[in-house]
Parts: structure tokens; sequence; C-alpha cells
């Protein structure tokens, strides 16, 4: 049976960062992965250019049933100290879309360089990385650990849980890091997808299919009192973009969403000008210049209910505008699901972190037993904030494991 100082049971971007500063300890640190191959999230991650971390990130930048838990670990570990590693191997990177000053920050090259320096610092620790290896039963022992795997036993004195939600299946996502929590006794927060596209029936289905691939830039959308203003993206299922991503994390089934089409205009004002300035444009016209044509044409030709057709801007009352501008600067649509973990960026929910000491992230329950990264509840911000959190716990975690 091998034996190691500590099992670390994920190879994702919160697992190698526990691996390389519990190696950096001098510990003997092997981790184990079911994959073919090391972080295929960060390998797929922002268009295969890695959003590896966020100049604004900060504990508003995410969702937990205790808001308080991740403070300790992104104080001591943020975005400028991963941002110091990455320039210390002189990966080349840069600011998408500054002019929105959104943070968010992607290699120039791809997303492998980011994934080369995390198993180069795993080499220098002398963490052993052992992949295509699937974990089975794990027992606790009166000195740690010990696991059956598809690749024999092993045992730990310390075992570190970084195996990821169920999000993106297709990358080997799954329930591990639940099923081995539970075994213990340790309470979870109902899993559910996150950062996500909202799915639509009926009507509004056919109008996201009619209007597939457009996009509307930017846009704020609602839920209950959060927002969020990026742009959003019409698709054949219902509605996806940045906005609607960061919406769906905080949507639960029922809830209205409310969407401004035009948050810099006040669309009711704005026709009742063009009707006395330009009073023998079509509507569909006056539109175009504050909407996507597409989007344009369909909003002016069901103004009118009993006939589908555009109408002079002159031919309109002002309770016909008042109805337009609705539409257009408080659109409230009612999805009726996401379209779950298949594509979810991240998974809401997971392990409750009173569960875990948010100094250590060791279970209170089970000394030696420690979880990080996704698999706790602790969800990310589009745009960065989950890496580095992955970052960020595995650092911490690292320090003691």
């Amino acid at each position: 049976m091998l034996s190691y100082d500590i099992i670390i049971i994920g190879a994702g971007a919160a697992g190698l960062m526990c691996a390389i500063e519990a190696g950096k300890r001098k510990k003997s640190v092997i981790i184990l992965d079911q994959a073919q191959k090391p972080a295929e999230k960060v390998r797929i991650s922002g268009g295969g250019r890695c959003n590896f971390a966020n100049m604004h990130c900060g504990p508003d930048n995410f969702l937990s049933n205790n808001p308080h838990f991740c403070k300790s670990a992104l104080k001591r570990y943020n975005q400028h100290d991963f941002i110091a590693l990455v320039e210390q191997y002189g990966i080349q990177y840069h600011e998408k879309n500054p002019e929105k000053k959104l943070g968010q920050l992607f290699c120039d090259g791809k997303s492998q360089e980011i994934i080369d320096m995390l198993l180069m610092e795993c080499e220098q620790a002398d963490v052993t990385i052992k992949l295509e290896t699937e974990p089975d039963t794990i027992e606790k022992t009166d000195n740690g650990f010990t696991l059956s795997t598809s690749k024999g036993p092993y045992q730990c004195e310390t075992l570190v849980i970084a195996s990821g939600g169920p999000s993106i299946p297709k990358m080997g996502a799954s329930n591990f890091a639940y099923k081995l929590a539970r075994q213990f006794g340790l309470d979870i927060i109902e899993p559910h997808a996150g950062l996500v596209p909202l799915t639509f029936t009926d009507d509004i289905l056919n109008l996201t299919k009619e209007l597939s691939g457009t996009a509307v830039d930017p846009v704020v959308v609602t839920c209950g009192k959060t927002s969020f203003r990026e742009a959003i993206l019409f698709t054949h299922r219902g509605l996806s973009g940045p906005a609607i991503l960061q919406i769906s994390s905080y949507w639960k089934p029922g809830d209205i969403i409310t969407i401004n089409l035009a948050p810099d205009t006040d669309i009711f004002a704005a026709l009742k000008t063009a009707r006395t300035e330009q009073p023998k444009q079509m509507l569909h016209t006056v539109l175009t210049t504050y909407l996507p044509e597409r989007l344009a044409k369909i909003i002016a030709e069901t103004s009118d209910p009993n006939e589908k057709r555009d109408e002079k801007i002159a031919d309109l009352s002002d309770k016909k505008l008042r109805a337009i501008a609705d539409d257009i600067n408080t659109w409230s649509v009612k999805p009726n699901a996401t379209e779950g973990f298949r594509t979810a960026e991240v998974t809401c929910g997971g392990i409750d972190t009173n569960e875990l000491s948010s100094q250590t992230f060791e279970s209170k329950k089970v000394p030696g037993l420690y979880f990080i990264g996704e698999c706790i509840d602790v969800t990310g911000h589009l745009g960065g904030h989950n890496f580095q959190w992955a970052w960020s716990s595995g650092w911490a975690c690292g320090q003691v494991a």
C-alpha cells in the first residue's frame, strides 16, 4: 500500500494549488484524478485562453449561505498574488473589454500556459500526480485514511477533496465530493447549476428562436434585488450571454426576471420626441437607434396585437408608446428552467460551510479531512472569480493540510 502525508483527490485548479503549497512544506503529496489530463476546466475556460483572475475580485463577488466564509482565504491569497505568479513565469495576459471595467484577465496565448505553470510548480515541490485513477472506498483510520482506487490502495494522514461539482460532466465532473461528505455526516446545501443559460416555453421561446444569434449589449438584467449590466444573447432554447449567466446563479424556479434592453435610454421619452421631430418615420426605424435591427423589427410588428405590421410613429398614441417602452425598458419574463449542469460553468450550493473551518478548510467533524474549491457552498460571479476561489482556497488549505 502506497503511503503519503497528503492525498488530494482532484487535479484541477484548487487541487494543484493546494498540492504546490503543501509540497513546499516538504510534505509528501500525491494528487489522484480519474481524468486523462490535469486541469481540464482550466484548459477549456475563457474560450481556451483561461480567464484566470479578476482585478476586482472580492467577497461581494461570491454567493453562499454564509457570505462571510470566503473572506479569510480571499484576503490571505488574492488576485494580485496569483497575477504575480503568472508574471513570474512570463505569461502574457490582457484585460478583456477594459472600457467596461469588468477586470477580467485572460492569457494572450492559450490556457495551457497556466496549466504548464501549475505543473512546473508541482514538479518543483515534488508533488506526484496520478491520472486515470478513480477513487472507490475511503475509510477513516486511527492514523488518517485508507483509499481503494482503480490503480490500487493508498493511505495518508491527510485527505483533501478538490474534485469539484457536477457542472460540465463531459469534463469528468461528478458528485464524488458530496457522496464522501455525506458518508462522514456532513451537511450539503442542495446543488444546482450556476452561470448557465435560461430556457423558456410558449411565446417567449418562439421569440428567442426567431431572434436566435442576436445579441443586445448592454442590458440590465434583474432578479429580486440583484442586477447585472452586460450583454444577452437570444438562442433557440432561450436566453444566454454574460448578463443571463450571472443572474442564473440567483434565479430560482418561479422567479420572474426583468430585462432593460436599453438601460441608457428612457424609451418612452425618446419615442415621444421622435413622434414630434420625425413623424413620418416607421416605428422600427426609430427603434433601431436603440436596439439591434432584428429585435426592433419584431417589437414594431407586434406593437399592434390585432395586426402584425409596422406603423408610422405619428400614428401611435401615448398609451401605445408607453406599452412599447415598457416592453423595452422593463421586459419581464419567467424562465421555465436552466439548461442544467450540462452547460453550467459552475455549481451553486455544495458542502455546507458551517461544516468547515474558514481558515483551514478542515472538516469540523472529521479531523484530517479537507474540502476546497467548487465542491463547497461558495460560488463566484462570471469573469475569473471562480478560479480565484480555487487559488485562494487551495493556497489556504495547503498551508496547514
